[in-house]
């Protein structure tokens, strides 16, 4: 099977990678975004896709608006594709693309269709708390995520996972699930099922003040906040920008949830139940995890955070880098 596949970031790689590695499957060209300059050295940077396709001598196409670039258009007509793979590719294809292939486009996307169509499927299923998620593959068709379902498959969302570990987890299955799902087609074993449009819901771009921590939030509020668009929730302390990374809520039925050393750690401290103050006030520190802060309902431990122009720390070197004490308040400007 003849296969263009179109993709851009890291969760994209390891479908291609699984490409790669199957006789059955031959990636005649890959389509990505245009090399952008990272902050390191502002230097031009391969997409990660663009990176393993040119280490395995493969042909790679961009272009800054795919639909208007007639030399790709034609190139595409002329390699006469069985399938378009596309995974996170970053642009809309047009019904031109997408009549090209014999099986048409086949897209991996990042969450139980119809729930979560759009840019950030794995970071909003998070922030919303959801507990499972997973991977659906689809015949593309112009709409956002609304083409037929071909196959699935479901992840559990574990509590201290972030949407970095979660989109790893994904990236590995969603690759597994394309393998089947190209099997099944070839051999018109697959049905495509039209989605029911009135389950829908939309995962949007983040934007900036979606990273703004609010501690009249709950604490399990704030923990799928910090997670889900982890690693960028930003909070102030002591009138400075503060980064928190990983959290716990300390909730019963969280605490449950949690690694066995970490969940001891927990229970042994003193008066957790009734310890109380206002939202984002310091009210225990506990030696070797760090500091409790009060949230609008429930306490929150700040597992990991960032400072500043520093790189990550602990909760605890957090404590003891900045001689923090109990009654301090963090985001109060």
């Amino acid at each position: 099977m003849k296969i263009v596949f179109f993709g851009t970031p890291d969760f994209a790689v390891p479908t291609l990678q699984k490409l790669l590695e199957n006789k059955d499957f031959q990636v005649i060209a890959v389509v990505t975004q245009p090399d952008k300059r990272r902050e390191r050295g502002n230097k031009l940077t391969p997409s990660p896709v663009k990176a393993l396709a040119m280490d395995h001598h493969i042909p790679v196409w961009q272009s800054e608006r795919l639909k208007k670039d007639i030399e790709i258009l034609t190139q595409l007509k002329q390699m006469a594709a069985d399938v378009f793979v596309v995974i996170a590719y970053g642009q809309i294809l047009s019904q031109k693309i997408l009549n090209i292939p014999k099986f048409g486009c086949i897209n991996v996307h990042g969450s139980i269709l119809p729930q979560y169509r759009g840019a950030a499927p794995i970071q909003w299923s998070m922030y919303n708390g959801e507990t499972e998620t997973g991977i659906t593959t689809i015949l593309m068709d112009q709409g956002m995520d609304t083409g037929d379902m071909l196959l699935k498959v479901t992840t559990p969302i574990q509590l201290l996972d972030n949407a970095q570990i979660l989109a790893e987890k994904l990236a590995i299955s969603g690759a597994d699930l394309l393998i089947e799902t190209l099997y099944k087609l070839e051999r018109r074993e697959i049905t495509p099922i039209p989605q029911d449009h009135g389950k829908a819901t939309y995962a949007s771009l983040i934007q900036k003040p979606d990273y703004n921590l609010e501690w009249a939030k709950s604490a399990v509020q704030l923990h799928n906040q910090i997670r889900g668009f982890y690693p960028h929730c930003t909070t102030t302390f002591r009138h400075q920008p503060l980064k928190i990374t990983a959290t716990v809520p300390l909730d019963t039925a969280y605490i449950q949830e949690l690694p066995g050393q970490l969940q001891e750690k927990i229970n042994k401290i003193p008066n957790l139940s009734t310890i109380s103050g206002r939202p984002g006030e310091v009210v225990n520190i506990t030696k070797g995890l760090g500091a409790i802060v009060q949230t609008g309902v429930g306490l929150l431990l700040l597992q990991e955070v960032q400072l500043m122009g520093k790189r990550p720390q602990s909760g605890w070197d957090f404590v003891n880098g900045t001689r923090l004490t109990v009654g301090e308040v963090i985001g109060n400007g």
